[in-house]
């Protein structure tokens, strides 16, 4: 028994039509009649013929279809940050619009088997963040002479970038606080490395990821002074570690907790709780993100509202102009603040608030 995968000329022998009018069945790009369709439609589920094959159509455009998405931190992570996926959501819409698809890479796999930025095949690369650490592998990249897109980080010269205001947007934040009287504020930053341990920073700390370096630069710009705690991540898990250790004092509790994400502001809140403190009464508490969190009601936390599917959209529109040829230019997205019920004028005199026994 043969086990030649059947063709395109296979099926429209089948069907009595020319190999063009099949194959515009399969590719949508020129209208055919319903009934030569069906006829088509039906003669391939008899050969068992599933599509065009891809590999075959890849070779003749002289392209795989894939863009490379490169992370620093384990997939898994990705995963779960509601941001990175609202943002693959737009770069898979951005890139689909030219057929391509996505293949999510670490930037360092430890497994010798496991795609690399030098081995996977991908017409154009997206770094997540680009830090210190994906700056490294960049030239692996431009070697391979593809298109790069960096995505909140910078690549260097030449290489289109898709920004948030991240410092005038936590500067807003920061600037609200003051607004309602706080000058008593801790700041809650994200990573200030790709090997951040969790713990209390000094002034003067090297910050060594992008994203983080602005938002703290925006809270800074108000509150020069904050105390600051780095988190290990982006995870409600950090954001409560962080609140254990900020509330670890009950003689001073600060009026105002300014987190650098949304899970992060979670966590804080719930430590808070934990803690006996009422949000806003005794402590207030912004985020950054505007996405969906457990524990915490849709709208409830005052944050900085990104455009995470734009960022992805963007992303993928600069891929497709590079993959045709054109210049794509850098962008950079605006955040919305969003007041919420987590922020409130500090209570009058307190440091160190009465917490029910």
């Amino acid at each position: 028994m043969s086990t030649r995968r059947p063709t395109i000329a296979d099926v429209a022998r089948e069907a009595g039509v020319a190999p063009s009018t099949a194959s515009v069945v399969f590719s949508g790009k020129t209208p055919v009649s319903a009934s030569t369709q069906a006829r088509v439609r039906a003669a391939a589920d008899a050969l068992g013929y599933a599509g065009p094959d891809p590999l075959a159509a890849s070779l003749r455009r002289g392209r795989s279809g894939i863009v490379g998405v490169v992370f620093e931190e384990h997939l898994r992570s990705v995963f779960s940050d509601p941001v990175k996926i609202l943002t693959m959501d737009g770069l898979a819409d951005g890139v689909g619009e030219v057929g391509a698809g996505l293949l999510l890479l670490r930037d360092h796999d430890p497994a010798e088997t496991a795609p690399t930025l030098t081995t996977a095949p991908m017409d154009a690369a997206v770094l997540i963040g680009c830090s210190p650490l994906l700056r490294e592998s960049l030239e692996a990249v431009r070697a391979r002479g593809i298109p790069v897109v960096v995505i909140e980080g910078d690549a260097g010269e030449g290489v289109p970038r898709i920004l948030l205001d991240n410092r005038e947007a936590q500067r807003r934040a920061a600037t609200h606080l003051h607004a309602l009287g706080h000058t008593d504020v801790v700041i809650v930053t994200l990573p200030l490395a790709s090997d951040t341990r969790a713990g209390w920073i000094s002034v003067d700390a090297e910050v060594r990821i992008d994203v983080t370096r602005e938002r703290l630069a925006g809270a800074r710009d108000v509150f020069p002074d904050a105390p600051t705690y780095a988190a290990g991540g982006s995870f409600i898990d950090e954001g409560f570690a962080a609140g254990r250790s900020i509330f670890a004092d009950e003689s001073h509790v600060p009026t105002a907790i300014i987190a650098q994400s949304d899970l992060l502001a979670a966590g804080i809140v719930h430590a808070a709780r934990e803690a006996g403190l009422r949000v806003p009464e005794d402590v207030s508490v912004t985020g950054f993100d505007g996405v969906e969190v457990d524990g915490i009601a849709p709208a409830e936390l005052a944050t900085l509202v990104q455009p995470a599917v734009d960022k992805g959209r963007a992303a993928g529109r600069a891929v497709t102009a590079m993959l045709d040829g054109r210049a794509a230019d850098s962008v950079t997205l605006a955040c919305e603040f969003r007041e919420g019920n987590t922020t409130a004028p500090p209570r009058r005199g307190a440091r160190g608030v009465h917490r029910p026994g």
